[in-house]
């Protein structure tokens, strides 16, 4: 019984360790150095609801966010935003062909993408901590045709994102 104990006890402190995330810029799954070079240079977008971005390729962009009840976003996020948190929604242009894109995120956040009005199934996704300006990138299969990301529970006021073909 003893020994049970202490295999349990052993098993409940190495269970944090087990479900930290990776730390640093090499932890990702794939490579980030073009999308972390864009992501320290974003252009603004208004704050405005859910905006347009054009141009979506050439560069990053910085997104105001909204308190999540307060977000108006155009379809309804697929994560229930944990409350104290905030979203916001770009509308993207079509891109130059269909194809496997990531979107990268200056901060931590759930993504969803939407195009023709239905939830666009993320492909692939990685994340860590420590890496100034990437929090997470997450692979999307999107159709040459406009589409909407919503990021919402995140406790940023502001997120900086780039898209760009896999």
């Amino acid at each position: 019984m003893r020994r049970m104990v202490l295999a349990l006890a052993a098993l409940l402190v190495a269970s944090p360790a087990l479900a930290q995330e990776p730390v640093g810029c090499d932890k990702f799954k794939w490579p980030l150095d073009k999308e972390r070079e864009m992501l320290a240079k974003p252009a603004a977008v208004p704050a405005s609801g859910a905006v347009t971005v054009t141009a979506p390729l050439a560069s990053a962009f910085k997104l105001g966010l909204f308190p999540a009840d307060a977000a108006k976003l155009p379809m309804p996020p697929t994560r229930a935003p944990k409350p104290g948190t905030n979203a916001g929604a770009v509308t993207i242009p079509a891109l130059p062909k269909a194809g496997l894109y990531r979107i990268t995120l200056s901060e931590g956040g759930w993504i969803d993408v939407f195009q023709d009005n239905k939830e666009v199934k993320s492909v692939a996704f990685s994340g860590a901590a420590g890496c100034a300006g990437v929090r997470k990138s997450v692979k999307f299969d999107l159709d040459a045709k406009p589409f909407i990301i919503e990021i919402s529970g995140t406790g940023a006021s502001a997120v900086s994102f780039v898209i760009t073909p896999d």
